[in-house]
């Protein structure tokens, strides 16, 4: 079921990232390195500083091949359809979730510290969306005061505190998407956001 549902947070991240692609004009390719690297950019990351054997979309290439065909259908259908951006929020703070916990469902696999374990997490479910931003001219989401890193890390802590009370414990994992969908959705529907560091150096005293 985990690995199902991985597979489609990443399908749900490559649209996303076909969706900035289209708003820049980018033709076919572009679409397809900016899903690809929104779709598997954090994971690839994590798995690169955690130096595991093989990068799981080396180990497994339906991860590519999910990612591909979203970003060609998305390449498609935006081509005849207006594909509302907003349609996606919903689905996208369900892959961060999913990402998030099995990130660092990974790292503690590893035997990596509970505080390291919660930065993979967090790492796995927002770096990708941040290439995505940076690649395509954005200031990255997380940068922008949205509650959206901030559910990735308190969703990783629950989820690591969890697995030391009760290792292996299958509820550990719903429970911690329950924490990251309700924080990152509550963000969405009541406008709530970090507050924003405004500097002007010439500002009237």
């Amino acid at each position: 079921m985990i690995y199902f549902l991985d597979l489609f947070g990443t399908a749900v991240f490559a649209v996303t990232g076909s969706l900035a692609a289209g708003k820049k004009r980018m033709d076919l390719f572009g679409v397809i390195v900016l899903a690809l690297v929104t779709a598997i950019g954090g994971g690839t990351l994590r798995d690169l500083i955690l130096q595991t054997d093989r990068v799981f979309w080396i180990a497994d290439p339906t991860y590519i091949y999910v990612s591909a065909a979203a970003a060609i259908l998305t390449f498609l259908l935006a081509r005849r359809h207006v594909i509302p951006t907003r349609m996606f929020l919903v689905p996208d703070a369900f892959g961060l979730a999913i990402f998030t916990v099995i990130g660092a469902q990974k790292a503690l696999a590893l035997g990596i510290s509970p505080a390291i374990a919660v930065i993979m997490g967090m790492m796995t479910g927002v770096v990708g969306g941040m290439m995505r931003d940076v690649l395509s001219g954005e200031i990255p989401l997380i940068l922008r005061g949205e509650i959206y890193a901030t559910a990735s890390f308190a969703g990783g802590v629950v989820f690591a505190a969890l697995m030391r009370l009760w290792p292996n414990e299958p509820l550990n994992i719903f429970l911690s998407v329950i924490v990251i969908l309700s924080l990152r959705l509550a963000a969405i529907h009541w406008k709530v956001s970090l507050p924003v560091f405004i500097y002007e150096e010439n500002k009237p005293s």
